[in-house]
């Protein structure tokens, strides 16, 4: 990833420049706001970093910041003292406090490369899957994403996304054909929208995966409940597993927004049991 070090502190970005630079990634140190807004918004980063110090309130800057971007950018906000919930009510995606450790640095990294990848992959229009029987088309929730991102930025509300597919979807088309796969993907379709509540937004994203988004849950525990209810239901479904040839293997992941880390990892096979 294209990495932008905002900070004033040499040995800070030098540290984070060490860690990271060996791991492929290309990383600009500019500890002068301003030139870091205007390099931003004349190139593409995925990621920057930045420390707001000696402003009182990060708020403004990164929100300008995201302004002058062509693009949705991942922003982490640094800092003595940063908790995440302050980061993200300053529009930022995560916090990473000083001195930063190589494993929280890794961390943050790797949820942003998931967050980006899905903007990517949801937004990718050379595909789309139209709306039917209870399932709105990929297109439609791709607006429905970037909105959840957006108010996350704004207002820092978060929101949630279950992914559930099949595990083992390409293998299946490869040995048994096209049609014994998408046989399989439209009976778990039909079983998600069964399952669902009412509220629930389902979309397909790809030939074998389902999107369900999760916005301004009610309390905490509801986005995991949600995941794990899907889990177990799709476990203990046993026509979901009734087929000939190789079994089925399926999934269900939990990504929160605006952070982008998976929380939940399900992998389900005829048993139900994670692998």
């Amino acid at each position: 990833m294209k990495i932008l070090i905002v900070d004033r502190e040499e040995i800070t970005a030098q540290l984070m420049t060490s860690r990271l630079k060996p791991l492929g990634h290309k990383i600009v140190h500019e500890p002068v706001k301003n030139n870091a807004i205007e390099r931003a918004e004349k190139e593409p980063f995925d990621l920057i970093f930045i420390d707001p110090a000696p402003l009182t309130s990060a708020h403004p800057l990164i929100l300008n910041l995201r302004h002058k971007t062509g693009r949705y950018t991942y922003v982490v906000q640094i800092g003595a003292s940063i908790t995440r919930l302050e980061a993200i009510k300053s529009g930022a995606n995560d916090a990473l406090s000083k001195p930063v450790s190589s494993e929280n640095l890794d961390h943050v990294v790797d949820n942003a490369r998931n967050l980006v990848k899905q903007i990517e992959r949801i937004g990718d229009d050379s595909i789309d899957f139209p709306s039917a029987g209870g399932i709105i088309s990929k297109s439609a929730f791709n607006q429905l994403f970037l909105s959840a991102i957006d108010r996350a930025d704004r207002y820092g509300e978060r929101s949630y996304v279950v992914f559930i597919g099949i595990q083992n979807y390409h293998n299946i088309y490869e040995s048994e054909g096209p049609y014994a796969a998408d046989c399989l993907s439209a009976k778990l379709s039909q079983y998600l929208v069964r399952l669902r509540r009412q509220s629930d937004i389902i979309a397909q994203t790809e030939n074998h995966e389902y999107a369900l988004l999760l916005q301004r849950p009610m309390y905490e525990t509801e986005p995991k409940e949600a995941a794990n209810r899907f889990a177990e239901n799709i476990g203990g479904y046993a026509s979901l597993y009734e087929k000939d040839g190789i079994p089925p293997e399926f999934y269900v992941t939990l990504t929160d927004l605006p952070i982008g880390s998976q929380i939940i990892t399900h992998n389900l096979t005829k048993d139900g049991v994670n692998l």
